[in-house]
């Protein structure tokens, strides 16, 4: 029993000091401490960068929108009567914020079965399969920050509609991911843990 005991410790100590990405790193304005904080972020950019030409101040901005770096973020639940639970406004989940069916498609054409939302590593992946197909579909350049950020969230097709022009907030929100892109590409040139 003393060794059940003591293994059961040991795996709670070690489990507790493992990497917690269910909380947003500390300090979200400097993309230099997000990287020194979450190393493992590093690697998985990197590898977008080099499958799919996206850079990592791109997608770090537009993480930064949909999940403030919270690996298993969902949207919030609604409620009727304010008070009785009617379930969440969409099914995204995860830094990307991918929902169910576009995650489905990802998986099918390139992530494979293992592939998870709340993985940093699955989920670069997964934005830059998606922003190539922008490119490829609806010709915005991948490091057009505010278009690609407006065909993501209302998606390609609504995109080609214009969907975004009777949204004014979300025209905001896409200048705001493209003016964070660029201060953490400014903090990048300047970042050791990125080099």
């Amino acid at each position: 029993m003393s060794k059940l005991f003591r293994a059961c410790v040991l795996l709670l100590i070690l489990g507790s000091c493992g990497t917690r990405d269910s909380s947003a790193p500390r300090n979200l304005d400097n993309a230099c401490s997000i990287l020194t904080e979450r190393p493992h972020y590093v690697r998985a950019f990197k590898q977008a960068e080099r499958n799919f030409g996206v850079e990592t101040h791109v997608l770090m901005a537009m993480i930064y929108q949909e999940s403030k770096f919270i690996a298993d973020n969902r949207p919030p639940h609604q409620y009727a009567l304010g008070v009785i639970p009617t379930g969440r406004q969409s099914s995204a989940l995860g830094y990307s914020q991918a929902l169910d069916g576009t995650w489905e498609e990802y998986v099918d054409q390139r992530g494979g079965r293992g592939s998870d939302r709340t993985d940093i590593q699955d989920a670069a992946d997964f934005m830059g399969w998606y922003m190539t197909a922008t490119v490829r579909e609806n010709g915005i350049p991948m490091n057009d920050v505010y278009n690609q950020y407006l065909a993501y969230h209302d998606g390609r097709t609504g995109w080609r509609r214009g969907t975004y022009r009777s949204k004014p907030w979300l025209v905001r929100i896409a200048g705001e991911v493209r003016d964070r892109s660029v201060m953490y590409n400014a903090q990048l040139r300047t970042c050791r843990t990125f080099r």
